[in-house]
């Protein structure tokens, strides 16, 4: 644990600390903090950059895919030269550019449910920026065992999807709750599309309720869910209740 900032980190986050809700405490906060992110696309990103960017002390990169050419339009951690390389190693060369005192774990590999537990057990906070149903119930059931916060976000198309699911406190619902058994006719953006900025947006929203939760400040978005309509620029809040019957969060999970 660190107890203090040194004088290059005062003057690096300085707007950050300029912030009465953040301060040195808050800063020192997020210097002590770990954070999982799984998924490095075009939600895992933005969620990368910034909150490597925000001093954010060690990140754990979880992701078995390569770079690969359909990826640019909206991935912007990568570049041109990281094709075919893997998105963890791309990532990691990326956010050390940005900020050398980062500390960074790897996870190259698909995460089974004892890695994934192990994973999730090893941080204070996991981003969901994954692309598809197993992989984020997976991430929730872990989240919950652990008693973990979990920011999970999604986008599709012209439309982005943005919660908190925090098991600390009893009355958040989880993903579970929310989403239940997924859809059978669940698409993925390779076949259905995006647009680059409302990954960002999606992504960078995702990076502020990971700071606001990490840091101590602010009101996370738990029990609330946030739809973007990028398409007419709408959002819109949905409250959300915890399921008392959920398999996942329930009494009989």
């Amino acid at each position: 644990m660190h107890d203090s900032l040194n004088d290059e980190e005062l003057l690096r986050y300085s707007r950050q600390i300029l912030l009465s809700q953040i301060d040195i405490d808050g800063q020192l906060r997020l210097k002590n903090s770990r954070a999982l992110i799984v998924g490095l696309g075009g939600l895992g990103s933005p969620v990368a950059l910034y909150l490597a960017a925000a001093g954010v002390g060690e990140l754990h990169l979880a992701d078995f895919d390569t770079v690969d050419l359909t990826n640019l339009q909206r991935q912007i951690a990568h570049d041109t030269a990281s094709i075919g390389q893997s998105k963890v190693d791309s990532m990691r060369a990326r956010l050390l550019a940005i900020n050398p005192h980062l500390a960074l774990q790897a996870h190259r590999t698909a995460l089974d449910v004892d890695s994934m537990a192990a994973a999730v057990a090893a941080v204070d906070l996991v981003l969901d920026c994954s692309d598809n149903f197993g992989t984020r119930e997976a991430v929730n059931a872990a989240c919950v065992a652990a008693g973990k916060p979990l920011v999970s976000g999604a986008a599709i198309r012209l439309e982005g999807q943005l919660s908190v699911f925090d098991p600390r406190q009893p009355t958040s619902p989880c993903y579970h709750c929310l989403y239940g058994h997924g859809s059978e006719a669940e698409l993925t953006c390779s076949e259905a599309g995006v647009v680059g900025p409302l990954v960002g947006l999606v992504g960078s929203l995702q990076a502020l309720e990971a700071l606001k939760l990490l840091a101590g400040f602010g009101e996370p978005l738990v029990g609330r869910l946030l739809l973007i309509d990028a398409l007419g620029s709408r959002f819109r809040e949905l409250r959300v209740k915890r399921d008392p019957a959920c398999a996942v969060c329930g009494p009989h999970p």
